[in-house]
This record gives C-alpha cells, sequence and structure tokens, in this order.
C-alpha cells in the first residue's frame, strides 16, 4: 500500500502546545538567567535558546528592588518572555513563602513561581519536608506553583494531588551535568502524572536534553549548561535543538530494542 505523503507533515506540524497551569506555550525549554558574565550575554543566549519561560532568582536579580543597578527586565522584556520567579537559596518554607510574594508584589500580580527549597548547601538536593509545606501555603495563597522536588515517584504525585501546576524533579544534582541519572524514576513519575514534568537540574549537554525529551519529559529547566559552556550563545541554540528533536523522536515513537540484529531489507520477496 501507498504511504500518505501528508501523513508525516501533519504529525510534525501539528500543534504541540505545552500548557502549564493557565498558560500556554511552543517552546518546552526552561532557562535561568544566572552566571552569564553580563546582561548582553544573558540576552543573547535567551533569545538563542527560543526560549519563552525565563526563571530569575529573586534573592540574586534585580528585577527593580534595587534601584539604580542593572535590571534584567531591560533585556528580558515582559511582554516577551514569561518571567518565573524562583526561590534560589531559600532553606525554610517560610523564606520561600516571603519570597514568592515578594516577586508577587514587584511583578504586580505574577502569581507562576518555581518553588525550590534546599536541604543543605553541599548537595543543594530539595528538602522535601520544608517544600511541601511551602507548597500547601502558596497554592492557598492563590500561586501556579511548578516545584523543584528529588525523582521520587511518591512525592512528585503527592504535590501533583496537594495542586501544583508542574512538577521538575532533578535529573542530577544542581550544577553537576551529569545528567539523568535515574531515567527509570523519572519515567515512573512521567507515566502517573497528569501535570507536565519538566526535568530541572543536571543537565549537562544537549544529548541530556534529548534523552529527557526522549523519555516522555514535557520539557527542561537548565541555566549552567547554558551559562558554563565555552560558548554559552552556541550551546542555547544546541540546547533548542536538542528539545525539539528529542520531543520529535518521542512522538513518533521509538523502535522497539532487540536483542539480535534484524536485516533492514527483508529478503522475502527478492529478485534473485
Amino acid at each position: 500500500m501507498a504511504s500518505n505523503p501528508d501523513t508525516f507533515e501533519t504529525a510534525s506540524t501539528q500543534a504541540d502546545i505545552l500548557r502549564i497551569g493557565t498558560r500556554e506555550f511552543s517552546s518546552r525549554l526552561l532557562v535561568g538567567t544566572g552566571k552569564y558574565k553580563d546582561l548582553s550575554e544573558t540576552q543573547a543566549a535567551v533569545e538563542a535558546s527560543g526560549a519563552e519561560i525565563i526563571t530569575v532568582a529573586i534573592r540574586r536579580t534585580n528585577i527593580g528592588q534595587n534601584p539604580g543597578e542593572p535590571n534584567l527586565l531591560d533585556v528580558i522584556p515582559l511582554d516577551r518572555y514569561t518571567l518565573l520567579p524562583n526561590t534560589a537559596g531559600c532553606y525554610s518554607a517560610k523564606e520561600a513563602v516571603r519570597t514568592c510574594r515578594l516577586a508577587r508584589e514587584l511583578l504586580d500580580g505574577h502569581n507562576l513561581v518555581k518553588l525550590e527549597v534546599l536541604g543543605d548547601e553541599k548537595t543543594l538536593f530539595p528538602h522535601v519536608i520544608e517544600t511541601l509545606d511551602a507548597a500547601e501555603t502558596l497554592i492557598a495563597d492563590g500561586f501556579e506553583v511548578m516545584v523543584y522536588t528529588n525523582d521520587d515517584p511518591i512525592i512528585a504525585r503527592r504535590l501533583e494531588e496537594m495542586g501544583c501546576v508542574a512538577v521538575m524533579p532533578l535529573a542530577a544534582p544542581i550544577g553537576s551535568g551529569l545528567g539523568i541519572r535515574n531515567p527509570y524514576n523519572i519515567l515512573e513519575i512521567i507515566e502517573n502524572a497528569q501535570v507536565p514534568i519538566i526535568v530541572d537540574a543536571g543537565v549537562g549537554t544537549a544529548s541530556d536534553a534529548a534523552i529527557a525529551m526522549e523519555l516522555g519529559c514535557d520539557g527542561v529547566l537548565m541555566n549552567t549548561a547554558i551559562a558554563a559552556a565555552r560558548q554559552p550563545v552556541m550551546m542555547a541554540s544546541a540546547m533548542r535543538k536538542a528539545i525539539e528533536a528529542g520531543r520529535e523522536a518521542f512522538r513518533a515513537g521509538r523502535m522497539p530494542r532487540k536483542r539480535y540484529a534484524s536485516a533492514s531489507s527483508p529478503i522475502d520477496g527478492t529478485f534473485f
């Protein structure tokens, strides 16, 4: 039977929207704004990434709270990007909640936030108990919470049940660049989730991002992998392509893995 020439075109061009809470996005790459040499490099890398959601550490970055200092919003305008305030550097639920409320004041009622409560300065692993506490308070206060957590499927499910609009399990420790250390846990989280699952932390290069997307993740958030590259703008471009390729491969459906060889050209029906 002849193949339909429109099949691939239809599948590849069909709208593939990422829905987070009440918002919709076409890019599945989320990027941070820390560790760049200056705001000019930040701007260039963000543009090359194609990202629409840009995360910013409220405790470390000026978005208007320090008049007279360089303002991130001068290069990341709110009419072009969705800013995702995060609570990086917070080690308690109380600190995290206060930081999110400050962000809402600075951004005129903006309520989409990334919750991150750390356990200690050495590992930067999430403090699960404090994270659950902060998430409960923020959701009750009207925030749409995207939450950084470990790769525990039970905790991921609990955070979703509480009302988090996205769950963000780590691939590896923050800034490590080790890639996905436990794909089976990530897969388990994905298969049981009804909200977007976005890998957050540990991605090091484009192949790591592609693997996350091929597993079925809805997106990947990264900062150091781009900012610490020898050429950050080029790496941002590479990450954009990796996210797109990984997502397309996931949607296409990979071939089954086999233990033994299988001829690409079947011998049935050969001419001689």
